[in-house]
């Protein structure tokens, strides 16, 4: 539905089929990472991408999530990119380190290559902050990459 008139305006396309889906899921916080997996798989299949056309690979850590995605992005076999991790808050400043430097490492990737990144890379202070948020933003990050890959297909037409 239109909300101006004589302006075009893309409506969000949700639509997964046919789309090849990469997933980094970090280890570390295993069972944050697995949540926020089981849920991201979960509705990439909803949204209709076919289960032969998601790779998942697994990494260490957040830190190591950039340098993955740009190897997957420049292999040419992925319409877009999923990254899984969850870095919790502990009594160092680590957690800043983490946190800052994966995440601009995701943006860099995905602006160097042209391919959409979903980061559903959590960052809380407690390990229960990241048990209650993994459902949501695993779901998130598959309505995101499927979202960008088509919205960025339309507007290279």
């Amino acid at each position: 539905m239109a909300r101006y008139d004589n302006i075009l305006e893309i409506e969000p396309n949700r639509n997964g089929e046919g789309l090849r889906i990469g997933i980094v899921m970090c280890r570390f916080n295993t069972d944050v990472c697995e949540g926020l997996l089981a849920a991201c798989t979960a509705e990439l299949l909803r949204l209709g991408v076919a289960s032969q056309d998601i790779l998942i690979a697994t990494i260490p850590g957040a830190l190591e999530a950039p340098l993955t995605l740009k190897t997957m992005a420049q292999s040419g076999k992925f319409d877009g990119l999923v990254a899984l991790g969850a870095v919790i808050r502990g009594e160092t400043y680590h957690f800043e380190v983490v946190s800052n430097e994966s995440a601009a490492g995701i943006s860099d990737v995905g602006l160097e290559t042209d391919v959409p990144i979903a980061n559903a890379i959590l960052t809380t202070e407690n390990d229960d902050q990241a048990l209650v948020r993994m459902q949501e933003k695993g779901t998130d990050a598959a309505q995101v990459v499927v979202e960008m890959i088509n919205l960025l297909k339309r507007l290279s037409r």
